[in-house]
């Protein structure tokens, strides 16, 4: 071989694995340098870590365009296209990631619990092991700050809304009918029992432009994803039994629980304050049917209530006891579906059905009404990136009321109303660093009833103040259309409505969680009439105005002393309306100035026990007073209860459980019921409206049935 051509030969050879020095210098957002960032091309082994200084280099016999990747820890990875041959050393900010867990979050107006949030104020555990709550979802959440306890209704009333004007959504479906039914001053209970959920958000305001028909407060409520186990649980209550069990086979699982109450044998051995003809009995269920595809998860989930009961009710205005009988039947059907669509696409749609009929007998005369309800739902999200995801949606509401009412005398009248709301959304939550965030949204809804649309802004910003504190702003807008009393009788209102304005503040960490925030709302176009109560010959407009303004306080702490998990909460709320048939702007009558709760659990590890403590203490209730010249200026005093419970753990799966409601007996007063017409002094003559029993007592044994032979119920006490 010739030598040129060696000469040649050996000049390629060495062209062809000619290396390129590849140098450059990381640092953060603030310019500071990040040693040990991870600098390399994509798909090659060439790459390098960065020195104390943020520098790298590298060689590569790399060539052409090729992706530099540069990663570190809690960063958002940078992937840059280069041309090797051409690039020259650079300096790079890497951004902090948004998807850690010291991360902003929005918190204004929200408590959630279970897997809904890595912020969570209480878990699953929590809502059902308070003291004083007796396994009701409803009675846990008035130890929160920002709610009512209006013993007389037992419905969840949120900052000086009334109990309608919160929505209750299960898997993201709302439920038309939440409460059990039932009559003047006896206390209601939510319907859903706490075995099947995991997940709850419970926001008090300023919350999602997913959600409307809501003035005042939504909760969301998760139905278990995948049950860990086949399992078994069983209940003997001195109110009654319980049943429940769960199945799992491949990708499918089911779970149901029952129950049947009879409060009869219990009024035997504990005095009531109330004259019981039939006291109540109920036969109830629950099932979730799941399956898990490769892309996401089918839950169909239904429910039935029967109920009835017949009592003799003390009315100031009749001679002698007014009887009262109420049957109700309830059902609720809902079908959902999450699941991902590929390319950061990811849906969630579904469908419910209920049905709620009562059949009551009020001093003779008759009252039978009906509901059906359905609600359909589509939303979608796309992640665009750690920073930006959109969300977007449409819903349609259905309603069709139906009210037949009859006297002896021969009166009928018969009333209802049928509504269709359609509604669609949007919404952005954007992370322009871990520190700030945004969620912005808008909705937009139209009723058939009331020949109405409305167009809802609303917006939250949080900034994160330091490693564990931060705080969050929330405006909105939110439409209602006014509830059955009304619309059944008469059409032309307009959406009621509020516009919430909040400010937050929330420390969370070391076991440790403070919130603090106060808010301000107001309330146009409620509803008013001009008779004692909504008649079918009532006058009605919406002229109707209001504000509530206030201030939430919330601490828990779970580490400070071993064993010892307790919360405290605190509520001020400043709130007058002027609507149904008020004379003038005033506090309404269910709104309590100040609320206080104390909540504490101790686990006693040589018992095997856990011990539990809940005091409340509400300012008294305005309520209106004949024989005054003041509209609304009588004031009830104070509503103070202590609860206790214990939990003994027998062995690991059956559990012993006594608790007492109200343990000191305290005689609290809701209000007062006026005669019609004074006596002959001049006076109007009054009857207490009081809670129906001093005191309740429960006791129950809980027995769980699994294949580890640990599960127990203690966490659905």
């Amino acid at each position: 071989m010739k030598p040129t051509v060696i000469i040649l030969f050996l000049l390629t050879a060495l062209n062809l694995n000619a290396q390129h020095v590849l140098k450059g210098h990381v640092t953060d957002h603030k310019g500071e340098p990040l040693p040990g960032a991870n600098v390399y091309l994509e798909g090659t082994y060439d790459g390098a870590i960065t020195d104390a200084k943020g520098d790298f280099s590298f060689e590569t016999t790399a060539k052409g365009e090729q992706v530099l990747v540069i990663t570190f820890l809690s960063f958002e990875d940078v992937m840059q296209k280069i041309t090797v041959e051409n690039y020259t050393l650079q300096n790079f900010k890497l951004r902090e990631s948004v998807n850690t867990l010291d991360a902003v979050v929005i918190s204004a107006g929200t408590f959630s619990a279970g897997d809904n949030s890595k912020v969570t104020a209480l878990n699953a555990l929590d809502i059902v092991t308070t003291a004083g709550s007796a396994g009701n979802i409803i009675a846990a959440l008035q130890t929160l700050p920002g709610t009512q306890t209006v013993g007389e209704d037992g419905r969840l009333f949120v900052r000086g809304g009334e109990a309608n004007e919160t929505q209750t959504y299960v898997d993201g479906i709302r439920v038309a009918q939440p409460y059990g039914s039932t009559t003047n001053n006896l206390p209601t209970r939510g319907r859903f029992s706490p075995f099947l959920f995991k997940g709850m958000t419970f926001s008090t305001g300023g919350y999602s432009a997913e959600y409307g028909e809501a003035l005042s407060s939504v909760l969301l409520l998760n139905t278990i994803e995948e049950p860990d186990q086949e399992q078994t649980e069983i209940s003997l209550m001195t109110v009654g039994l319980g049943l429940g069990n769960t199945q799992k086979w491949g990708k499918n699982s089911l779970s149901f629980n029952m129950s049947y109450i009879n409060l009869q044998p219990y009024q035997w051995v504990v005095p009531q304050n109330i004259d019981w003809n039939k006291p109540v009995q109920s036969l109830s269920g629950e099932t979730v049917y799941r399956h898990k595809f490769n892309s996401g998860m089918l839950k169909i989930y239904a429910a039935f209530d029967y109920s009835d009961f017949d009592i003799n009710q003390e009315d100031i205005n009749e001679p002698n006891p007014v009887r009262v009988a109420l049957t109700n039947n309830n059902f609720y059907l809902n079908t959902s579906y999450k699941g991902s669509l590929g390319n950061y696409w990811t849906i969630q749609t579904g469908l419910s059905y209920g049905y709620g009929h009562n059949d009551i007998r009020p001093a003779g005369n008759k009252v039978d009404n009906a509901e059906n309800s359905s609600h359909m739902k589509l939303k979608l999200s796309k992640k665009f990136s750690n920073r930006f995801q959109l969300s977007f949606g449409a819903d349609y509401f259905l309603t069709d009321f139906t009210e037949d009412y009859s006297e002896p005398t021969g009166f009928v009248y018969n009333s209802g109303y049928n509504n269709s709301i359609a509604a669609t959304y949007a919404e952005a939550d954007i992370f322009f660093s871990k520190k700030l965030a945004l969620k912005a949204g808008v909705r937009g809804s139209y009723s058939d009833v009331l020949g109405k649309s409305v167009v809802e802004p609303r917006a939250s910003l949080a900034y994160k103040a330091g490693k564990k504190g931060q705080f969050s702003l929330a405006y909105g807008d939110f439409h209602q259309t006014p509830n059955a009393d009304y619309l059944k009788y008469y059409k032309n209102f307009e959406y009621e409505k509020t516009s919430h304005y909040i400010l937050n503040y929330m420390y969370n960490g070391d076991g440790k969680m403070f919130r603090a925030e106060t808010y301000y709302k107001d309330y146009s176009s409620l509803v008013k009439y001009d008779s004692e109560m909504p008649m079918y010959n009532s006058l009605y407009n919406s002229n109707g105005s209001g504000y509530a303004q206030g201030l939430d306080l919330f601490w828990r702490d779970s580490k400070s002393i071993k064993n010892l998990d307790y919360w405290v909460s605190y509520s001020f709320i400043d709130t007058e309306r002027d609507y149904k048939n008020y004379e003038n702007k005033v506090t309404p009558s269910y709104v309590a100035k100040h609320n206080f709760s104390l909540v504490t659990k101790y686990w006693v590890n040589s018992l095997r026990s856990q011990l539990g403590v809940t005091y409340s203490f509400n300012s008294g209730r305005p309520y209106d007073n004949p024989n005054d010249t003041e509209f609304m200026s009588g004031l009830t005093k104070s509503y103070n209860s202590l609860s206790v419970s214990w939990a003994w753990l027998l062995s690991q799966q059956k559990i012993l459980y006594f608790s007492v409601s109200n343990v000191m007996g305290s005689k609290n007063v809701f209000g007062y019921d006026y005669a019609n017409n004074p006596d002959v002094n001049g006076q109007f003559a009054r009857q207490a409206v009081v809670q129906p029993a001093d005191r309740f007592f429960f006791v129950g044994f809980f027995w769980t049935i699994s294949d580890d032979k640990k599960s127990n119920q203690l966490d659905n006490l």
